[in-house]
């Protein structure tokens, strides 16, 4: 997505934590900011640095603590195909900034929650009851079932994935 919001296809040529070159059917300006979403990456924010003959490149813009984990995704990417490495996680996760929410369970019980991460199919969820697997819950307003239990709460798929559009720190479910 560019500046001005529109929309295009394009496909990673090269990749870097501090960069991505990319074929794309329109080019943008210098300096222009651009938000993609990759596949087994995730959101990635950055400006337009240079022009190709097929698309442009792009600075990324972001913190100490997403280059890292960036790095870790790109070694990932790269080698687990020769090391038979198990798929990895769907989607990128993070920590919103509102924690606390409500589950509520398809009886109408409700119980107090504290969000540890999100992704865009999925949360983990601290509880202090967990819930069979395969329970329908409501997290906020977002419709969910269990998937997975772990020491101090449960793992949660959503019956639709987040829209990217509202997948940020700033999301309340």
């Amino acid at each position: 997505m560019l500046a001005d919001r529109k929309e295009y296809p394009c496909q990673t040529v090269d990749m870097s934590p501090g960069g991505v070159l990319l074929t794309a059917p329109v080019k943008g300006q210098i300096g222009e900011r651009v938000v993609m979403y990759l596949e087994h990456v995730g959101r990635i924010e950055g400006e337009i640095k240079r022009h190709t003959q097929q698309g442009f490149a792009i600075g990324i813009q972001a913190t100490p603590r997403k280059r890292d984990k960036l790095a870790s995704q790109l070694t990932w990417l790269a080698n687990r195909t020769t090391l038979g490495l198990p798929e990895d996680r769907r989607h990128e996760r993070i920590t919103p900034r509102v924690l606390t929410s409500v589950m509520k369970l398809e009886n109408g019980r409700e119980i107090p929650a504290r969000i540890i991460d999100i992704s865009m199919s999925g949360a983990a969820i601290a509880l202090d009851f967990r819930p069979p697997l395969g329970t329908g819950v409501t997290i906020g307003s977002t419709n969910a079932k269990v998937v997975r239990h772990f020491q101090n709460g449960v793992a949660i798929e959503f019956r639709l994935p987040l829209s990217p559009d509202r997948f940020d720190e700033n999301i309340i479910l």
